[in-house]
């Protein structure tokens, strides 16, 4: 089992999700950004590397939001949700097709990656607050 990060990112009263590029795994699917710990790193670690990676940006990482297992084919992955805080620098998407920052009411109407499926119903009930 592989230990993935997200970062639940609000500004403006909005979220920002991310979707997957056409030809990855879960291709066009919408997820929190973030990725995979490598060895020797800590969750916290992890997500702010992909955080530049993916979009050239510096975050904080606060809160842990939570973890959940889900059983893909291609594997199972445990996802561990952070709050995380964005600097507000210029958010360029390296490695997605496309981002959105969407309120809650509208996040659910995306079609997003099952491990993140429980992080969206949390944000809809409530459940994490921003």
């Amino acid at each position: 089992m592989k230990t993935v990060t997200a970062a639940i990112i609000e500004k403006d009263g909005k979220i920002l999700i991310a979707k997957r590029k056409a030809g990855d795994t879960l291709a066009n699917k919408w997820e929190f950004p973030g990725g995979t710990v490598e060895a020797g790193e800590t969750h916290e670690q992890c997500l702010a590397r992909e955080m530049q990676e993916e979009f050239g940006i510096e975050v904080s990482i606060g809160t842990c939001l939570g973890e959940n297992i889900y059983h893909y084919d291609h594997g199972t992955i445990k996802l561990i949700a952070f709050r995380t805080f964005w600097n507000d620098n210029n958010l360029i998407p390296h490695a997605h097709d496309e981002i959105q920052w969407v309120s809650i009411q509208q996040i659910a109407n995306f079609d997003f990656s099952p491990a993140d499926v429980p992080f969206v119903e949390k944000l809809r009930r409530g459940e994490i607050e921003l």
